[in-house]
């Protein structure tokens, strides 16, 4: 049964081969001085960087420019950029590449003005921020995070060996994102699965959890049937639109929070998964990859009617003559199939793992108690163990 329910969602999407052309309008809305938040080139390369700053400068703003923000970003970067921003009295953020850069652009945002330490107030102690924030907008590049329309910012404190995703509220959701397919064709093969797998393992990780058999899971299963079958073509032909569309807007209600709604949310793969990322600075959506089947084994005799449910109506595996278990396991073997299709990362020993780390990923694996089992580090410790097929 659902209970009580409230819902916002402040971001505007633009989506489509057009939508570039809003962007001088939206900056009509905000000051004249622009922070233009980038990565490592890829954007220069397609000739959107060009683009982007005869835009800017035909609407009269004033650009400064932070770029190689990289892959998974780390909290001095935050530091660095935070500082610009208050020095140079930035007025907006606008983030140009994927979910990094724009987890990044969200934490500048917060971090300028922050009173106090920004890692300790919001990433740890998990705050909102209370001053002032300075708004972002976005035009995304990579299909995967989501985080153009939900305000999440995942930040990687490389003193700790902590990553830490943060969700923050509705002032820090971008204000407008611009959603073009074609943006993501040059995306390298391995990049381009890891960032699929990222919005599948976003879709389970709610779908597996919580009150089950709601509005929510008709909306998950239809998402994830849609990102595998769409998968399976873009990775075949980069550049079929319809594909790389159906993905790229798959990847946003994956994680702008609607499909979350009614449920409890699991995200254990993710901590699991992220906890490696900090330590190996491996690319994260193939260490969920690695950690997902050995996660969902673990669990699914304590959600074993979903994981039916989701082998059937998900993977069309036939119930005939199978018991309720058989099913639900055969669900895994259809994802695993899958993903060795994608050519997933599948032992975690290619990302890094090893005996001698083991026990720091574990000591940075924050785990949520929001799933069908309660998982100790002894589950932890166990999962890692298969991931690393040993």
């Amino acid at each position: 049964m659902l209970g009580n329910i409230v819902y916002s969602n402040p971001t505007k999407l633009y989506f489509g081969e057009d939508s570039l052309k809003h962007l001088k309008v939206e900056l009509e809305n905000y000051g004249k001085k622009i922070m233009l938040i980038y990565g490592g080139g890829s954007i220069k390369k397609i000739g959107l960087y060009d683009e982007v700053i005869a835009i800017l400068k035909s609407a009269g703003k004033e650009v400064v420019e932070v770029a190689d923000v990289m892959p998974n970003p780390i909290l001095s970067k935050v530091h660095e950029g935070a500082e610009i921003a208050r020095q140079k009295s930035i007025d907006f953020i606008l983030a140009v590449g994927g979910g990094s850069v724009v987890d990044y652009a969200k934490a500048v945002s917060v971090a300028a003005h922050v009173k106090g330490d920004a890692w300790d107030r919001f990433f740890l102690r998990m705050e909102e921020p209370t001053e002032k924030v300075i708004p972002v907008g976005v035009i995304l590049t990579l299909s995967g995070t989501g985080s153009e329309m939900n305000g999440g910012s995942v930040i990687t404190n490389t003193e700790t060996g902590e990553k830490i995703g943060k969700v923050f509220g509705d002032k820090v959701y971008p204000k407008f994102s611009i959603l073009n397919p074609v943006y993501t064709y040059s995306l390298p093969k391995y990049q381009l699965a890891a960032g699929i797998f990222d919005i599948l393992s976003h879709i389970m990780e709610q779908y597996f959890s919580g009150t089950d058999n709601n509005v929510s899971d008709y909306l998950s299963e239809a998402l994830m049937r849609s990102v595998i079958d769409n998968s399976r073509v873009a990775i075949k032909n980069p550049e079929n639109y319809e594909a790389r569309s159906n993905i790229m807007w798959a990847a946003t209600w994956a994680l702008n929070t609607l499909i979350g709604k009614g449920k409890r949310q699991d995200w254990n793969v993710h901590m699991i998964g992220q906890a490696i990322s900090g330590i190996t600075d491996a690319t994260h959506g193939m260490t969920l990859a690695a950690v997902s089947l050995p996660y969902f084994r673990n669990i699914l005799q304590d959600g074993l009617p979903q994981f039916k449910r989701y082998a059937i109506n998900v993977w069309n595996v036939s119930p005939d003559g199978k018991t309720d278990e058989e099913i639900a396991r055969a669900g895994l073997i259809e994802l695993e199939l899958w993903m060795r299709e994608l050519d997933l990362v599948l032992d975690s020993r290619k990302l890094g793992v090893s005996e001698e780390n083991l026990e720091a990923i574990i000591r940075n694996v924050f785990i949520s108690r929001s799933g069908y089992k309660k998982i100790t580090q002894d589950d932890v410790l166990q999962i890692l163990r298969e991931s690393m097929q040993v």
